[in-house]
């Protein structure tokens, strides 16, 4: 198997797994009576399953995308194309103005 679709599957399959670690952490503290809820309603089987399945994808999506990104070369010199500060700080100029009415 080639190492970036390892790589994918591994962080991907980390995420799942925070994924299903947050949402059993939501039903045993009873953020919002979210456990009570589930556990008294019919389908509350349902809503875990959907809560576990979206969480997943998005624990998933966020690992892979923080192993993705941590793979970059780091960057070379002091941050990028910054501007260089000015030899003489600016001042502050008066303008006159006249007075008028606004409609």
């Amino acid at each position: 198997m080639p190492k970036l679709v390892r790589l994918f599957i591994v962080n991907g399959a980390i995420g799942v797994g925070l994924g299903g670690v947050f949402t059993g952490m939501l039903l045993w503290l009873n953020i919002a009576n979210l456990g009570d809820l589930v556990a008294r309603s019919p389908d509350g089987w349902l809503a875990v399953v959907m809560l576990v399945w979206f969480s997943g994808i998005t624990f998933g999506g966020v690992q892979i995308a923080i192993r993705v990104m941590s793979m970059a070369e780091p960057e070379s010199g002091n941050g990028g194309s910054r501007r260089p500060e000015p030899a003489c700080p600016s001042e502050p100029v008066r303008v006159a103005v006249t007075a008028s009415r606004r409609n």
